[in-house]
């Protein structure tokens, strides 16, 4: 029935005075990520580019692409993949099946999902009102969703209530939002965070918060904290609320630049800025003055991927071939459907059979399958049975990274620039202090819950020897034991080598 649909589902009203918040992390929500549909993802997102015009894209690759790995349960493409179809890029498919991509992602419970469905009710694209928004927008954050943490939070960060203009008062449960969401690498959760920092008082140490959160979230893309920090190293606030300590035209030239460059492409990010840029009272490194020395330096780095071997899986062909770049992983998914439920590499199993059969049966390789393919139909083997084998599972398997658990980046490749692994490579603890300058990245074994709120490109940061390195409960408001973490050196090369700004 269409009022049991996703889309039609009864939440409770947005309660913009509920007395708390728990944070609650997307990263640990949402189905596992297959590596190889990753790349894939990752390629169409490439290939849609602000730097391509959009009349030269190659929306049909696009769409092959982000279909391809939205059929693997790629929580990211599936969304993209609605957007696709609501921008009418395939003339096949339009808003009833962007929709019902984004009722799959909810059913999967993908925090994300909720957070859609929000704003295609506020939109119009399904039957809905502000009301219905909301409601969805606060489930969205209760699941996880930073986005809708960070538009929520910025709503209740008033002094007093305006429903009319869609503002209220509760501080408390704003700044926890804004936090939760900052700590999943939300920039524009920074920039609300830090009017609520600011407020607390107007102590030096407030000051310092303020402007360090604005600071990190121009790292995390954010052009709205770029343009607020050369507006006040600008000097045009007053002098009570300004957050600098000192005007610095040098420094608003270098965060000009960054703002022109997110606004250009959000999707950046600038996880080494302090390379080129850090916040006072560290002095500004030298720069030649070229927007494009300065964006390098400040962005991702990744090391160059190691030419995999060949695996026994890249020798088989057909459905059982798997390119010699990833290895299959086991996961708890299964399925006693007949048909593929969702693309993926499946075999079969049946626990509830002798030995003969299971070891039968654990000898049938992977193999890959597509959306509402026919399973085989397996049979028992000569010397225990005759016929079919009843109630057989399927288990899902995943593809990962075929490179015996090294740090391995994943991101599109213009977003970041590869460079050499230093040698040798430095391996630190958290508690550590910095042994060596440069880019440093944090990284979490593959089975933890929040390798993926971690092993990301735009998690690395730029020391100098003899810091500190992060600690994920204070700097990243993350609820992580620094113990977990091991960092790795990407990138050694320091701030001298910049050139001298050429004379005028």
């Amino acid at each position: 029935m269409t009022n049991e649909l996703p889309r039609n589902e009864k939440l409770p009203l947005f309660n913009p005075h509920r007395p708390d918040f728990t944070c609650q992390i997307e990263a640990t929500k949402v189905p596992p990520i297959d590596a190889e549909a990753d790349k894939w993802f990752n390629e169409a997102l490439a290939l849609e580019a602000p730097e391509i015009y959009e009349d030269d894209r190659d929306y049909k690759k696009i769409l092959q692409l982000t279909r391809q790995a939205a059929q693997r349960r790629h929580w990211k493409a599936m969304l993209n993949l609605a957007s696709l179809y609501l921008e009418g890029r395939d003339p096949e498919h339009g808003h009833e099946d962007a929709i019902r991509i984004v009722e799959e992602a909810m059913k999967l419970g993908i925090p994300a999902a909720y957070d859609r469905m929000g704003t295609y009710h506020m939109e119009g694209i399904v039957p809905g009102d502000a009301t219905t928004a909301y409601a969805f927008w606060q489930k969205a954050a209760d699941m996880g969703s930073p986005q809708a943490m960070a538009f929520l939070g910025e709503k209740l960060k008033a002094t007093w209530d305006n429903p009319r203009e869609s503002f209220w008062a509760n501080v408390p449960v704003a700044t926890k939002m804004l936090e939760c969401a900052f700590g999943q690498g939300n920039g524009e959760a920074a920039f609300y965070l830090h009017y609520l920092y600011k407020r607390k008082g107007n102590t030096r140490e407030d000051k310092a918060r303020a402007l360090a959160i604005l600071h990190e979230g121009v790292k995390l893309g954010s052009v709205n904290c770029a343009g607020a920090l050369v507006a006040d190293f600008d000097g045009r606030a007053d002098h009570e609320d300004q957050l600098a300590p000192f005007v610095d035209k040098a420094r608003v030239e270098r965060y000009l630049m960054l703002a022109n460059a997110l606004r250009f492409n959000p999707l950046r990010r600038f996880p080494n800025l302090d390379k080129v840029l850090p916040l006072p009272p560290a002095p500004l490194p030298r720069w030649d003055g070229k927007r494009e020395t300065l964006l390098k330096a400040a962005m991702a780095v990744t090391p160059p991927k190691a030419a995999p071997k060949p695996s026994a899986a890249s020798q088989r062909s057909g459905r059982e071939h798997l390119d010699s770049a990833y290895n299959f992983r086991e996961t708890d998914d299964f399925t006693n459907e007949q048909n593929a439920p969702f693309a993926a590499y499946w075999r079969p199993a049946a626990d509830h059979e002798a030995e003969p059969v299971r070891t039968h049966l654990a000898g049938i390789l992977p193999r890959l399958f597509l959306p509402g393919e026919t399973f085989n139909k397996l049979r028992y083997p000569d010397e225990t049975g005759r016929g079919a084998i009843p109630n057989v599972m399927w288990q899902r398997l995943l593809t990962v990274r075929h490179n015996h658990g090294a740090v391995e980046l994943q991101t599109v490749a213009s977003l970041a620039r590869e460079v050499a692994r230093p040698e040798p490579h430095h391996v630190c603890a958290a508690d550590d202090a910095c042994p060596v300058t440069g880019t440093w990245q944090p990284w979490l074994a593959l089975d933890h819950p929040l390798r993926h709120a971690v092993n990301q490109v735009w998690r690395q940061t730029w020391l100098t020897a003899g810091q500190h390195f992060p600690d994920p409960q204070r700097d990243w408001l993350l609820p992580l034991d620094p113990d977990e973490l091991v960092w790795h050196l990407l990138d050694s090369e320091t701030p001298d080598l910049l050139q001298d700004k050429e004379p005028a």
